[in-house]
């Protein structure tokens, strides 16, 4: 039955005699009731408690309105309603959620107000205490900019090997364990004399036990060379974290199934693949003038690796044809037949990557890529493909009549170990593949062509799943984006994740950033995001939704699966079924964002308002085959078209599709209140990162600065240039800029002094963006 499940996700995920009903598929409409007044709302705020006088109490609250300058600084709660002391202006009741408690809407008399005036006061007396703890983190710096400049840089980011604890004794600097119990001391409290041993990380599933075995088609060895004597090396990881090292403020590794447990050096990483020895032995030469004490352990199982003459392509598809029972195939035929028999198969991935002419292609670029296709490919017997995506800039190029020039092309831009996975592409093609009118366009931002890679981005990588039916899901990734673990691990977690996901509540959770240290459990989260619903007066998302101009599709857009119906579980709507968009910032409403596309919508009609929309800002997600179908026929039938990170999250919220955001790890360079990483990251309406307050909005776009993840992240090149062994300057300085003011840390000079704790080793973490690695590629 799941064979059949999964191969029904594959087609169009329509389910016969499950039909949409208009109540489940329309956008929240507000039934929000008007606020009604109370005088316990009114006294009972902790900026009130104190005045009983009730004949100056008009006088009294606009006196501290005006001239109260408390009032307008404070910072706002977690559903305004984390301390207790506001009440919901709708008069819904609020669950017991976080610290939340039940409101009684009963008229209350004067000694209930009293009463809860002392206890008001108690609490206040409690909130000082807690900002004196605050005034700790509080920077010295110059702060004449943004507020995050208030708080302190984080020291643990340079704690390494030497520091190595057991996850079961890490304590980390940022943030807190708990309310009850302080963070770590910034500085490592462990000093081994000797570098601990890393051991082979191997996140594949153990396909030679009885287990996997009894379930699935049995898995055959893939090896690097032709002649099968040189298989995909191991990487290599230490088991457990250096103490003190900050943990992630936003997201979450155990919610995603990645472990937290290990961490990364450089050697381990990509010593298998060429970094730490010459080329003259098939390696890059990179790293030789870094650190380098016991690096020697991830070469003695493999050996340091020719990779001269490796021709990626050629052993991609050995690795596929040696394994291709496993899979499903792309023909509906054959696959209806293989979900009925035997035992299971699996859907295949793609990973496409962007590139195009001109991309320096620099040593940590090839390991990077390297690892990617071993770790994806090779160590899962061919249950994904790694392609490259090549934008030939000159429009007048013969890419699809010469051979000759497709050739040159490849042999000036790319490397030859990756030529056999490039397919190439133009926006000449594109006004070809998606010609006639496209209409007009709400805004142009950009001044750019419709057909441009800016605004639609989406289009070769829509035409790339229609010529390769073999592929249920296509991940979309960019040259500049790394990750310090396993890329199977990364990518094989969250699409499984993303099945395990209910639709119910699906895109209000999306909406979201989740801020462990704050939210509590993913369950919590669920439970505080559905009150936020209920409070906002919206109606939660299910199915496609239904607005003035929209056009259906040719084959229908029944797409919700038969576990939603009518008189089923609705917690269970959708678990089990492959998420059709899997994104790795939050699915946030553009609407009235302040983001600086979000107007940028072209093809429908424009006497109506433009439609519903959702975006997810860096394009990098994961796409299914149902998806880039609906997608490619909003293109070339309809004429539609979005910006770029905003057309597959708003294709699959008008049609009903899967989508959800993955909370990964994502770290953060100061030391943030976790109400303030709430303030900001979850700043616009209705507690979302969408509308007005949105962190997306171009004037709050430097939050994101101090992150690992994001498209203007300075923090994240920082970390990982520290973690390849260069030295970088620590971006401490009187303007709180990052990348060119403060001390140089890091590098040879820090990591061999036998006092320092050695060399960086991180847990798996993705940064964005690494424009350059090595010093020298910026010189």
């Amino acid at each position: 039955m799941d064979q059949i499940s999964s191969y029904v996700s594959r087609k169009s995920g329509s389910f016969p005699g499950l039909m949409a009903r208009k109540s489940e598929l329309c956008l929240p409409v507000s039934t929000k009731p008007k606020p009604k007044f109370r005088v316990k709302a009114l006294l009972g705020h902790c900026l009130y408690r104190r005045v009983v006088i009730w004949t100056l109490v008009v006088i009294v609250l606009l006196s501290i309105t005006l001239f109260n300058p408390r009032l307008t600084a404070r910072s706002r709660d977690v559903l305004d309603l984390v301390h207790g002391s506001k009440l919901e202006a709708d008069n819904t009741q609020v669950p017991k959620i976080a610290g939340v408690q039940k409101q009684d809407n009963d008229e209350d008399s004067f000694q209930d107000v009293v009463e809860e005036t002392q206890e008001n006061d108690e609490e206040k007396d409690q909130e000082i205490l807690d900002e004196e703890e605050e005034e700790e983190e509080v920077s010295t710096e110059n702060v004449n900019g943004p507020h995050w400049l208030r708080y302190k840089h984080l020291d643990g980011y340079y704690n390494g090997l030497r520091a190595l604890v057991p996850f079961s004794e890490y304590r980390p600097e940022y943030p807190k364990v708990s309310p009850t119990i302080r963070a770590s001391e910034p500085s490592p409290t462990v000093h081994h004399s000797e570098l601990p041993k890393p051991s082979a990380y191997v996140p594949q599933p153990a396909y030679d036990s009885e287990e996997y075995l009894k379930k699935y088609v049995p898995v055959k060895r893939c090896y690097i060379d032709e002649d099968s004597k040189l298989p995909a090396p191991d990487l290599y990881a230490y088991n457990g974290v250096p103490q003190g090292q900050p943990n992630a403020a936003i997201g979450s590794y155990n919610l995603l199934g990645i472990r937290e447990d290990v961490c990364f050096d450089r050697f381990g990483r990509y010593g298998p693949y060429g970094l730490g020895y010459d080329l003259e032995l098939g390696g890059t030469g990179e790293a030789l003038d870094t650190e380098h004490e016991g690096s020697e352990t991830v070469w003695e199982k493999s050996g340091k690796i020719n990779y001269e003459d490796v021709d990626w392509a050629a052993a991609q598809e050995r690795c596929y044809k040696t394994n291709e029972g496993r899979f499903f195939t792309g023909n509906e035929t054959r696959d209806f037949e293989l979900a009925q028999a035997g035992r299971q198969r699996m859907d295949r991935i793609a990973v496409v990557i962007r590139t195009y002419v001109g991309f320096q292609w620099t040593s940590h670029a090839l390991l990077n890529f390297r690892a990617m296709i071993s770790e994806l490919n090779l160590r899962s017997g061919g249950e994904y493909d790694v392609h490259f995506l090549l934008h030939v800039r000159d429009n007048n190029a013969p890419i699809w009549a010469d051979p000759a020039t497709v050739q040159n092309i490849l042999d000036v831009n790319v490397p030859p170990e990756f030529h056999g996975l490039c397919t190439l592409w133009s926006e000449a093609q594109m006004k070809l593949y998606y010609p006639g009118n496209f209409g007009e366009t709400f805004e142009n931002p950009s001044n750019g062509d419709i057909h441009g890679v800016y605004r639609s981005a989406h289009m070769p990588l829509q035409h790339f799943a229609m010529m390769h039916p073999e592929y249920a899901h296509f991940w979309n990734w960019e040259m500049d984006m790394r990750w310090t673990g396993s890329y199977y691990e990364f990518f094989d977690r969250l699409g499984k994740w993303g099945a395990k996901q209910s639709r119910q509540g699906m895109w209000e959770r999306a909406s979201k950033y989740y801020v462990p240290g704050l939210h509590g459990s993913w369950e919590n989260f669920t439970d505080l995001v559905e009150h936020e619903t209920q409070a906002s007066g919206k109606r939660p998302i299910l199915g496609p939704v239904v607005f003035t101009g929209k056009a259906g599709l040719e084959e229908g857009e029944i797409f919700l699966p038969a576990s939603c119906a009518t008189g089923s579980d609705m917690t269970q709507c959708g678990v089990g079924e492959d998420a059709d968009l899997i994104t790795l910032n939050p699915l946030f409403d553009a609407d009235e964002s302040g983001w600086v596309f979000a107007g940028d919508v072209t093809g429908y009609d424009k006497q109506y308002q433009k439609p519903p929309r959702r975006c997810a800002i860096v394009t990098a997600s994961r796409l299914s085959r149902r998806l880039l179908r609906v997608m490619h026929e909003e293109t070339w039938r309809l004429h539609h078209s979005m910006f770029s990170e905003m057309f597959p999250p708003s294709m699959a919220l008008h049609h009903g599709l899967k989508a959800v955001y993955a909370p990964h790890p994502v770290y953060l360079d100061r030391r943030w209140p976790q109400q303030e990483i709430e303030n900001a990251f979850n700043g616009g309406k209705d507690h979302t990162s969408g509308g007005h307050g949105s962190p997306f909005d171009l004037t709050n776009e430097h939050n994101h600065k101090g992150t690992t993840w994001y498209y203007n992240s300075e923090f994240a090149g920082l970390l990982w240039r520290r973690w390849l062994g260069y030295a970088q300057m620590d971006g401490r300085g009187d303007n709180g800029g990052r990348a060119g003011e403060g001390t140089k840390r890091g590098g040879p000079k820090e990591e061999e002094n036998p006092s320092n704790s050695g060399r960086l080793c991180l847990r798996s973490m993705l940064v964005h963006p690494i424009k350059w690695e090595n010093p020298a590629e910026q010189e």
